[in-house]
C-alpha cells in the first residue's frame, strides 16, 4: 500500500557509502539497458491479464487465477514454483518461485496481488493504455510492481545472468490486510536471504526509505437497550459513549502529519431505529514512526476507556499491530545509495528519498535485520481510487534499477 510522501533530505543518504554499486564509477550495462528499454511492450500484455482479474483481499478464485498465470510464466523461466497455502482462512495461496544460480548472494523479491477493491471493478473499468499512462484496478498498487519483478527475472534469464546463489520471488495475497496470510512465510524467507527488494509502487523520481507502523484500535461499548420512544431514559446509549471516546482520541492525536496519526475508519451501532443502542463499535487506524508513538495511543485509549462519561456503559479496547515501522537506518540507506547509482547508470538521474504512512513487508524484513529497500515497483498515482494509474515513461528505468540491484547483490551480498 502507498500513501503521500514526506521527503527526506538527500544529504542524509549521501552520508552512507555502499560497498556495491555506489562505490563504482557509473557505467551502464549496455545489454541490460537495451533489454529493459525493449521490455515494455511485451510486459503490458501480462499486466493487462492480471489487472482484468478481480483480486481484492479475500477473493480466492481471482487470486488463484492470477497465481496460475504467474506460475506458468515463472516456471517457463526455470523457476521452482510452490503455491503455499495462506496462513489465514479465506485467502488464496501465496506463490514462492525460486531460481538457483552459480553465485553466492541470496536475493528475495516480495510483491502482492491483492487489492483494496471490490469484485466487479475489473469489468467496470478494465485495463487500458492512453499515451504513456496505463489505467485499471490495482494497476499501480501493486500489479504493475509484480509485473516489473517478473520482467526483471525474465531479463536475467534471457541474458543468461546466473551470478547469484538464489533468487526467491514471493507473491503474496494479503498485504492490504496486514499480510495475515503470509506472516510466518515472510519471516522465514527474510531470515534466509541476504537482502529483500520490495515491489511496492512509488511516486516518480522517489524511493521509500521509511514507513510508518500500522495498527488498528477497536473501541467496543456495551450499554443498555430501551424503547427509543417510550423509555429512552432507561437505556444507556452505547453510541453516545462511543462518540465521546472517539472525540477524546481525535483531540489527543492528529489525523494527518509526518508522525503519529489516528483516523476513524469503521463505525457501527444499534440494531433497529426504535431501540437505544446497547452496543457500538469503532475501528481507528493508527500510524506512527516509532514503537513509542504507537504505544502512546494504546495507553491513552485504555485510560479514556477506564473513565466512561456515560454511567452504566462499559468500554473495552483492542489494539493490534499490522506492521512495525520501517526506519531509515544504515541498512536501508546503503541500498538506496545503490539504487541511485543504478539510476545514474541508466540516465544520470537521482532519486529523492522519502517516507510515508503506508505499510509494507519491508518493515518485517528490516525488523528481522535483513537489508531492505521499498518502492522498487512501478510509478504512478491514485492508488486505492478509481483514478489509479501507472506511469509508463519510467518503466524501463525502474526495470533497469531493479534488475541491476538483483544482479549486484546476487554477486556481492550486503552484510546483515
Amino acid at each position: 500500500m502507498i500513501r503521500m510522501p514526506v521527503a527526506l533530505p538527500l544529504a542524509a543518504a549521501l552520508l552512507v557509502a555502499s560497498p556495491v554499486l555506489a562505490a563504482e564509477r557509473p557505467h551502464p550495462d549496455a545489454r541490460l539497458k537495451a533489454a529493459a528499454t525493449a521490455a515494455r511492450a511485451s510486459e503490458l500484455g501480462l499486466l493487462e491479464q492480471i489487472v482484468n482479474i478481480d483480486s481484492g483481499t479475500g477473493n480466492v478464485s481471482g487470486g488463484e487465477k492470477i497465481q496460475k498465470i504467474l506460475a506458468e510464466r515463472l516456471t517457463a523461466m526455470g523457476a521452482a514454483v510452490e503455491l503455499v497455502p495462506a496462513e489465514a482462512p479465506g485467502l488464496p495461496p501465496n506463490l514462492v518461485a525460486t531460481f538457483t544460480g552459480k553465485g553466492k548472494g541470496r536475493v528475495l523479491l516480495i510483491g502482492h496481488i491483492d487489492t483494496v477493491l471490490e469484485d466487479g471493478e475489473a469489468a467496470k473499468r478494465p485495463f487500458k493504455v492512453v499515451g504513456d499512462t496505463a489505467y485499471g484496478p490495482g494497476v499501480m498498487d501493486e500489479k504493475g510492481g509484480v509485473v516489473t519483478g517478473i520482467a526483471a527475472l525474465q531479463l536475467l534469464h534471457d541474458l543468461k545472468r546466473t551470478d547469484y546463489g538464489k533468487i526467491t520471488y514471493l507473491i503474496e495475497t494479503s498485504e492490504e490486510a496486514g499480510s495475515t496470510g503470509a506472516r510466518k512465510l515472510i519471516d522465514r524467507l527474510v531470515r534466509a536471504h541476504d537482502v529483500e527488494l520490495n515491489l511496492e509502487p512509488e511516486y516518480p523520481d522517489t524511493l521509500t526509505v521509511w514507513r510508518k507502523s500500522s495498527a488498528n484500535l477497536v473501541i467496543q461499548v456495551h450499554g443498555k437497550p430501551a424503547h427509543a420512544g417510550m423509555e429512552p431514559q432507561n437505556g444507556r446509549n452505547a453510541a453516545d459513549e462511543l462518540m465521546h471516546q472517539i472525540r477524546l482520541l481525535e483531540d489527543a492525536f492528529p489525523r494527518s502529519g509526518e508522525h503519529i496519526t489516528v483516523n476513524l475508519t469503521l463505525l457501527k451501532a444499534g440494531s433497529r431505529s426504535n431501540i437505544i443502542p446497547e452496543f457500538a463499535e469503532a475501528t481507528l487506524n493508527v500510524r506512527g514512526r516509532t514503537q513509542e508513538e504507537m504505544d502512546s495511543v494504546g495507553a491513552r485509549a485504555r485510560d479514556f476507556a477506564a473513565h466512561p462519561a456515560l454511567g452504566g456503559t462499559e468500554v473495552t479496547i483492542t489494539y493490534s499491530a499490522s506492521f512495525p515501522p520501517l526506519v531509515a537506518n544504515d541498512r536501508v540507506l546503503r541500498i538506496a545509495a545503490d539504487a541511485n547509482a543504478a539510476r545514474a547508470e541508466f540516465n544520470g538521474g537521482t532519486y529523492r528519498l522519502y517516507g510515508n504512512g503506508g505499510a509494507s513487508e519491508s518493515a518485517l524484513a528490516d525488523a528481522a535485520g535483513t537489508p531492505t529497500l521499498d518502492g522498487l515497483g512501478s510509478t504512478g498515482s491514485g492508488a486505492h481510487t478509481p483514478q489509479e494509474s501507472l506511469d509508463l515513461t519510467s518503466y524501463a528505468e525502474r526495470l533497469y534499477v531493479l534488475t541491476r540491484l538483483i544482479q549486484a547483490y546476487g554477486a556481492h551480498p550486503p552484510a546483515k
